[in-house]
């Protein structure tokens, strides 16, 4: 069983930057490849950023790539980072442990921390 709890959301201003957490109660944490995901207001959710076990590979979606990074430390810890916010950035962000085989499924979910970026 694996436990995700994500911090760091918040109400922003456009132009802003902003660094997420997620925490993983396991007891062997890079054994498992980890991914953020978001759903905006009214919308499915939607990929964000995926990196690999050892954090030797990492990949974004197109529309976030150039502001989003997504890295790992070696304990227990997955990190966003999000520069120039945008209004559109707004969602519920979610982060994910344990990739189902090369799909966009995961196991475990944790509960989101929501981010709200004013205009």
């Amino acid at each position: 069983q694996v436990r995700l709890q994500e911090s760091g959301g918040g109400l922003v201003q456009a132009g802003d930057s902003l660094s997420l957490s997620c925490v993983a109660s396991v007891r062997t944490f890079n054994i498992y490849d980890m991914a953020w995901f978001r759903r905006p207001p009214g919308k499915e959710r939607e990929f964000v950023a995926a990196i690999s076990k050892n954090g030797g590979d990492a990949d974004a979606a197109d529309s976030v790539k150039d502001r989003f990074a997504i890295s790992r430390d070696y304990v227990n810890t997955l990190y966003l980072e999000i520069h120039h916010l945008r209004p559109e950035d707004t969602a519920v962000y979610y982060c994910a442990a344990d990739r189902v085989g090369t799909s966009s499924e995961y196991n475990y979910w944790g509960q989101g921390t929501q981010v709200t970026v004013s205009s």
